[in-house]
């Protein structure tokens, strides 16, 4: 009978929701999905100093705006739960209780000064840093008589037994010695479990079959194979990818620009396009197509796929993802999306004629790598953004383009009216009327005409500008410029 898979996303809620582990919140949602599985949304609040409910509340925005759906979580519970391990202590404490009845465990008093003069001994030597077992070997009367002194000690498990050997789906076959691991902390001194056991405990709990996550934990792993192994329990089937490197080849982290996605999101990324480019991070599907649907990610993404090799995060290769994204959008939509930037730029889009926004949109399609950048052009299609920018400025105070604006005027006092599809026939007029062609013609009129010298196609702008607010700005520029 096969085991329905189970996989879960386990993020600490210290801080915002890093594009690292936003990659591995990706890779769990598609495996479930590719599977028929569910996917386990747990909050890891053990951390009590750093971890704050605000920041729960700022992952699950999201990982919900990415598009990834949880079945079981703390917002949506589940037969498992709770899901935040701050309401699993007494599980925990269950489990060490029985470790410490089975003898896999005892009790340290070493202090952090001690800990830290081993460690840099062991350095000096060359030698991988682990505890040293010294109380290990303390008796009960030991024991008691340092508790009574008001020392609270941490819980150790003994590292024993033969080699950690497992599979790993990405690495392949993993064999750990025992002796190079040293006896970790399970309970640290305050109480609180340790992450190497209540993600045993958890993962067993919550029936996880598989353990997809960052090979920052391969470390880890051996760990928690051995309490699986001495709770008697067979351990989930694990996964661990490579980590993001910046252009540096180091970790990714922010001396490389914004990691977290909540930026990403503001500056205007799409989640389809952020999600599509964190798939691809590593894996590489077998027709080499770069853009897919949800849907198609989903019929082709194998974890055992993933590349063991680190992959190097681009931004500019997001940024193009993000802009063909941005171009598949009709009208309708995009305008909708560039809504929350109008409003940050000062204008109120409920008060805007949507047919408006929507041909704005439409403009502004071609141009737009981050949604963001819709503020920069503002000023084209609404009045009160209006304004000339020092680089049409400059151009429009030489003499030979104020005289191509007053050429323009006076076709356009010829012409009383221009229908919407005229203005293609219209631009070929002021060509032959005032003997300008290219960007003679072109450069001084969209100076004027927006305020900029760049932007969305005249075709598309002007129409959207009409007749008289065209005339009205030439006559702005020449009179800014000492010529009106």
């Amino acid at each position: 009978m096969t085991v329905p898979v189970r996989v879960r996303f386990a993020p600490s809620p210290t801080g915002l929701l890093h594009i690292g582990n936003a990659r591995t919140a990706v890779f769990n949602y598609l495996y479930a999905l590719r599977h028929h599985g569910t996917l386990i949304l747990r909050i890891e609040d053990t951390d009590i100093e750093r971890s704050a409910e605000m920041y729960t509340d700022r992952i699950m925005e999201d990982l919900q705006w990415l598009g990834i759906h949880w079945q079981e979580g703390p917002d949506r519970g589940g037969d498992e739960g709770p899901y935040l391990q701050s309401q699993r202590l007494s599980l925990y404490q269950d489990y060490a209780e029985r470790l410490n009845r089975e003898g896999h465990v005892y009790k340290c008093f070493c202090s952090n000064e001690r800990l830290e003069a081993l460690r840099q001994q062991q350095l000096s030597k060359g030698t991988m840093p682990r505890y040293d077992g010294r109380c290990r070997s303390l008796s009960k009367d030991d024991v008691t008589q340092l508790e009574s002194s008001g020392q609270q000690p941490v819980l150790r498990f003994h590292v024993k037994g033969p080699p950690v050997i497992f599979d790993d789906l990405v690495h392949g076959r993993m064999n750990f010695d025992p002796s190079g691991i040293g006896d970790f902390i399970l309970v640290r001194s305050d109480g609180m479990a340790a992450y190497n056991f209540a993600c045993v405990i958890d993962d067993h709990a919550m029936h996880v079959t598989h353990v997809i996550r960052g090979e920052d934990h391969l470390s880890n792993t051996p760990r928690q194979v051995l309490v699986y192994r001495a709770l008697g329990w067979e351990p989930p089937a694990f996964a661990h990818h490579p980590l993001i490197l910046g252009p540096d080849r180091s970790p990714l982290s922010k001396r490389h620009g914004v990691t977290a996605v909540s930026h990403y999101r503001e500056e205007g990324f799409l989640p389809e396009a952020l999600l599509n480019y964190l798939v691809l991070l590593g894996w590489t599907p077998p027709t080499g197509q770069e853009i897919f649907s949800q849907e198609e990610i989903t019929d082709v993404f194998s974890i055992e796929s993933v590349s063991r090799s680190a992959p190097v995060f681009s931004r500019q290769k997001l940024e193009w993802l993000n802009s063909h994204y941005l171009r598949q959008k009709s009208d309708v939509e995009l305008s909708g999306l560039l809504a929350p930037y109008l409003a940050k730029g000062g204008l109120a889009p409920d008060r805007i004629d949507p047919a408006y926004l929507a041909r704005v949109a439409g403009a502004l399609k071609e141009n737009l790598v981050l949604l963001s950048e819709a503020e920069g052009y503002l000023g084209i299609f609404f009045d009160e953004k209006f304004l000339f920018h020092e680089e049409a400025n400059a151009l429009l105070r030489d003499g030979a383009h104020r005289e191509t604006l007053r050429g323009i005027l006076l076709v356009f006092g010829r012409t009383p009216t221009i229908t919407e599809d005229g203005w293609p026939s219209f631009l070929s007029r002021l060509a032959k009327e005032t003997g300008r062609k290219g960007k003679a013609l072109y450069a001084p009129l969209r100076a004027a005409a927006t305020g900029m010298m760049k932007g969305p196609e005249l075709v598309k702008t002007l129409p959207l500008l009409g007749r008289e607010r065209i005339i009205k700005r030439i006559e702005m520029a020449l009179e800014a410029a000492g010529n009106g």
